[in-house]
């Protein structure tokens, strides 16, 4: 195990990354964000705390009954996201005037969704991007191309509907739905406790099969029993969020919805939760303006790691020894790292996501940013599952190489990654672990491939398949659970490899490497929140990545993989500073030069 006075000195002493030089003072670490002026976070306090947060009645037996309305009225389609916009207000105006029945009763409690085609294609990161200036949670959930997945869709989009909004969410029109953005809460799911059976009931009480469209966004840390920093705060063990308002980009066409939710018995009224969504609706902002993704590229003032190099690779070699040991079932782990890195102007997630999209071929893009936080952003290749009824999919990834600079380089890196023992070790660990915990819940679990190659625009990996057949709806739960922590992300055994983790790492990984995704009726698509960073304007970013100890690694090696694996995020946006001599502190003016750029 590591030694704890060792992890104790780094948990208040930082060594810059060029550990070989002498003589430096240590330096103290802080990872703290911003928060808003005074005047403006009243305010925005004042915002957040006007809506209901679904778990907080988890003790209350009548509460995990689902809501007793659930629906989703459709309008008819517009030509422009302002007639959209138009549209949902009046319909808004409406429902206040003639409230659901039943509304008015002591154990009132639903959900209404209201949509309004747009009869065109708008990128919804460009329409999360033009509410900016709302000082409200805000998601974004972006699934892989269709060429790389057929699995996220909708096979009964709604309707048009009828003037009177009485389409039902289940017409015949066919869609795939390529991204979403939300701002504000209609509900929303948080707590410091671990994410457990009552939280997930608490979710699923708000949604069904019948408006397929109405899901909850967000994730869950990755490891909920370890103390929560600072930065990772405000989205406590995890924090899900139904959207107020959302932006749905489909493949021929665009969607503008609102959502309403109420439940006496969380205190939380029809009236104020009408009232609460006209709030949101006067403040945002129908102009969408078409988003650069190759915004003018900032500088690095500084990229600090966390841990240093010298104490990665004593980490490194601390775990090999553990693996090598006949006493010990632990056979991988893998090992993380949070790099701090300040700019010298501010970094808007929202426009480096737009960036990472780019680069976002056969990945997932994200975007969760609770009230009062940093935004959590990710460009994420490893899916961790994606259920659609009982029929259930996952996916092993593990292996990390660099795409060649020609096609023969390219493919003998490949040859190289397929042939490595070290990799197919790590791999396979994988793979086993995935199949093993989808038989305890499945049926019929078959893998297909068992071992190919996942090409990314900067990295190659190994890559199989899974897919299985839940026995019950209800099982969703045991296989979150389960699945995660996977092998890919902690390491083998789960246990193990948590608890090496746990006493060797000196920062909170927070929500990176945690399940990132949506709860749907009868769907829902959960992604390993890896290749991310922690974002807010006006401080920079924490990025993070990590990589899989197994016998045969190298401590170097993997550092080396570690900055492969953040160039995808570093070099969308940013040039740096090199260091000249060998103070930390002389940063010159030179470029780095990168081939790549």
């Amino acid at each position: 195990m590591a030694s704890s006075s060792f992890r104790a000195a780094a948990r208040h002493y930082y060594l810059p990354p060029d550990s070989h030089v002498k003589n430096l003072t240590p330096l103290p670490i802080s990872i703290t964000f911003r928060h808003f002026p005074l005047h403006q976070q009243r305010y925005y306090n004042q915002l957040c705390s006007s809506s209901m947060n679904g778990c907080q009645g988890n003790n209350n037996p009548t509460i995990q009954l689902p809501v007793k309305n659930i629906e989703t009225r459709t309008f008819p389609a517009v030509s422009s996201n302002a007639l959209a916009m138009e549209s949902l207000k009046s319909a808004i105006s409406h429902l206040k005037s003639q409230p659901p029945p039943s509304s008015s009763s002591s154990a009132s409690s639903g959900i209404i969704r209201l949509q309004v085609p747009i009869q065109q294609q708008i990128e919804a990161i460009d329409w999360l991007h033009a509410q900016n200036q709302l000082l409200l949670p805000r998601c974004f959930f972006s699934g892989r191309t269709q060429s790389a997945t057929s699995n996220l869709f909708i096979d009964r989009i709604a309707s048009y509907g009828n003037a009177n909004g009485n389409g039902n969410g289940n017409g015949s029109v066919v869609n795939n739905l390529i991204s979403v953005a939300g701002i504000g809460s209609a509900v929303f799911f948080r707590h410091i406790h671990p994410f457990s059976y009552a939280d997930w009931k608490s979710i699923k009480r708000f949604l069904s099969r019948e408006s397929p469209l109405i899901r909850a966004y967000g994730a869950i840390r990755f490891d909920a029993r370890a103390d929560i920093s600072t930065e990772w705060e405000e989205f406590g063990s995890f924090y899900f969020m139904i959207p107020q308002v959302e932006f749905d980009e489909l493949e021929d066409y665009s969607m503008l919805a609102t959502t309403v939710a109420w439940d006496n018995a969380l205190s939380w009224t029809w009236d104020k939760a009408i009232n609460d969504l006209q709030a949101t609706m006067d403040q945002v902002s129908s102009m969408v303006v078409k988003l650069r993704k190759e915004v003018p590229r900032t500088f690095i003032l500084s990229n600090n790691h966390i841990p240093s190099k010298a104490y990665w690779k004593s980490a490194v070699n601390q775990a090999l020894q553990i693996i090598s040991r006949s006493d010990t079932e632990l056979t991988k782990v893998v090992f993380a790292r949070s790099s701090r890195v300040i700019t010298t102007t501010d970094i808007d997630p929202i426009t480096w996501l737009a960036c990472l999209q780019v680069e976002g071929e056969n990945a997932y893009q994200f975007c969760l940013q609770p009230p009062n936080a940093p935004a959590f952003i990710g460009n994420t290749p490893e899916q961790l599952f994606h259920r659609k009824w009982l029929e259930i999919k996952s996916e092993a990834l593990a292996g990390t190489r660099a795409r060649g600079e020609s096609m023969p380089v390219d493919l003998q890196i490949e040859l190289d990654l397929l042939s490595s023992p070290k990799d197919h070790l790590e791999f396979t660990i994988v793979r086993e672990s995935i199949r093993k915990k989808l038989e305890d819940v499945c049926s019929d679990v078959v893998v297909q491939p068992k071992k190919s190659i996942r090409k990314l625009p900067r990295v190659q990996h190994l890559y199989a398949k899974l897919a299985g057949r839940l026995r019950n709806e209800d099982d969703e739960f045991e296989i979150l659970s389960s699945l995660h922590p996977s092998p890919a992300v902690c390491g083998f055994p789960t246990e193990e490899a948590r608890v090496l983790i746990a006493e060797t790492e000196v920062f909170d990984r927070g929500m990176y490497a945690g399940p990132v995704g949506w709860f749907g009726g009868g769907e829902s698509e959960f992604a390993v929140g890896i290749r991310s960073a922690l974002v807010e304007k006006g401080l920079g970013a924490l990025i993070y990545a990590g990589t899989g100890i197994v016998e045969g690694s190298n401590a170097s090696l993997e550092w080396e993989e570690l900055e492969l694996k953040i160039s995808q995020v570093l070099k969308t946006n940013f040039y740096m500073f090199g260091l000249c001599c060998s103070s930390p502190n002389c940063l010159n003016l030179k470029f780095l030069q990168d081939k790549e750029t």
